[in-house]
């Protein structure tokens, strides 16, 4: 669900609502909408992990023990636990989405936020292609290193 980033081009969830707004441009000083937001955790042992998040107050909120993967949720706040996955940590945001995996009625498209980063000067690590719909992901690095992974799922 939210965060399901085992793979790169990250799981497929349900077609558009009719009431559903995409922006697929962003206008000069508006505020990008960027969907949930979570921390995804490269973990060592995922049963650890999950025993130690449980252990302050966050639940299981989807993926599976089995998967290698866990999202767990405290209130609004989210953590992705990835066993094997990837390298590091990731700042994650998941256009169209909110921090329940629900579907947004206004969100800016991944391919409106990638062209604003880019005219912004921001360095992409990969794209979105650009002559798509739906689903899709980019990421980039921060100044610091943290890499940020945007990923859509819808």
């Amino acid at each position: 669900m939210v965060l399901a980033i085992a793979s790169a081009g990250l799981g497929k969830l349900s077609a558009f609502a009719s009431s559903t707004t995409v922006n697929r441009d962003i206008k000069q000083n508006k505020d990008m909408k960027l969907g949930a937001f979570s921390m995804s955790l490269s973990v060592k042992d995922i049963n650890v992990s999950k025993q130690f998040y449980e252990n302050i107050g966050f639940n299981v909120f989807a993926g599976g023990l089995e998967k290698k993967y866990l999202i767990m949720k405290n209130g609004n706040a989210l953590i992705g636990l990835f066993q094997g996955m990837f390298q590091g940590n990731i700042l994650t945001f998941n256009p169209g989405w909110d921090e329940n995996a629900q579907n947004m009625e206004q969100f800016d498209d991944i391919r409106a936020i990638q062209k604003e980063l880019k005219g912004k000067g921001i360095r992409l690590s990969s794209e979105a292609d650009e002559t798509t719909s739906g689903p899709a992901s980019l990421m980039l690095t921060d100044p610091d290193g943290n890499v940020i992974l945007f990923d859509q799922h819808r």
